[in-house]
C-alpha cells in the first residue's frame, strides 16, 4: 500500500466521552423540610393579608406537607409576593451543656379533620410546624429532651386549635401569632437558668386558638444536670 492509498482512507472521528448522566432539573430537585416551611410562611402571609381565603388556604397547605419536590412547591406560591423586608433574627449563642452533634426531630404535625399528637419520650429538634384545619394538633414537650438552644413552633390553625404543653424550667416567649377572628393564649416566662432552652411560638389563628403553658412539676431533668457539670 502507498502512501496516496493512505492519505484516502476516512478519518474517523475521535469516540465521544462517556455520558455521565444529565443534570437535574431544580424543579426535578427533593424539597426540603426548611423549603416547604418557607412556603407555608408565604401561604400564612398571604391568608392574613386576604389574598387567600380559607378554604384556598387550606388546599394549598394540603399540597405544601404532600410536595416531594421543589417544582410542586413553586406555583403554590407562584401568584403572591414573596418578598421580605425583614432581615432575620440572628442565631442565640450556643449554652452550656449544649451538643450540635446531637440531633433530634423537626416533626411536621398536621391535624385536619382529625387529631395529631406528639409526646412522651423524644428528642425534639430546633423546629415543629403544627397545622390544625378543622381539627386539633397537641404538642407534649414535658418529657422530651432538648436537643438544640432554641425550639420554633410555627403554628396554623384554621377553625382548629393548636395545644402546646411544656416544662416549667425552659423560657417560652410568644407574642407572634397573628389572630384573625381567633387568637392565642400563650404564658411567657423565662426560665431562671440563663442557658435553658427557649421555646418560641408563632403562626396564625383564623377563627382558631393557639395555647401554650408550663405543666407545673415537670422539669427538663436531664438539660439541669448538663448545665450544673460546668
Amino acid at each position: 500500500m502507498d502512501e496516496s492509498q493512505l492519505d484516502k482512507r476516512p478519518q474517523h472521528p475521535p469516540a465521544a466521552a462517556p455520558s455521565t448522566g444529565a443534570s437535574v432539573a431544580d424543579a426535578e430537585l427533593r424539597a426540603s423540610d426548611a423549603d416547604r416551611d418557607r412556603i407555608a410562611d408565604i401561604l400564612r402571609d398571604a391568608l392574613a393579608e386576604g389574598r387567600l381565603d380559607a378554604a384556598e388556604h387550606s388546599e394549598r397547605i394540603d399540597k405544601v406537607y404532600a410536595a416531594k419536590t421543589i417544582g410542586q412547591l413553586e406555583p403554590l406560591v407562584r401568584d403572591l409576593p414573596v418578598g421580605r423586608s425583614a432581615a432575620p433574627a440572628p442565631a442565640p449563642a450556643a449554652p452550656r451543656g449544649y451538643d450540635p452533634g446531637q440531633g433530634g426531630e423537626n416533626p411536621n404535625l398536621v391535624g385536619i379533620l382529625g387529631g395529631a399528637e406528639r409526646k412522651g419520650r423524644w428528642r425534639v429538634g430546633n423546629r415543629i410546624t403544627a397545622v390544625a384545619i378543622l381539627g386539633g394538633v397537641e404538642i407534649d414537650l414535658t418529657e422530651a429532651t432538648f436537643t438544640a438552644p432554641e425550639l420554633v413552633i410555627h403554628c396554623t390553625a384554621v377553625m382548629g386549635g393548636v395545644s402546646i404543653k411544656l416544662p416549667e424550667n425552659v423560657t417560652l416567649r410568644g407574642g407572634s401569632v397573628v389572630g384573625i377572628m381567633g387568637g392565642s393564649d400563650i404564658n411567657a416566662f423565662e426560665a431562671p437558668d440563663p442557658g435553658a432552652p427557649v421555646v418560641r411560638v408563632d403562626g396564625l389563628a383564623f377563627w382558631g386558638g393557639v395555647e401554650a403553658k408550663a405543666k407545673r412539676g415537670k422539669k427538663v431533668r436531664d438539660w439541669t444536670k448538663k448545665n450544673l457539670q460546668r
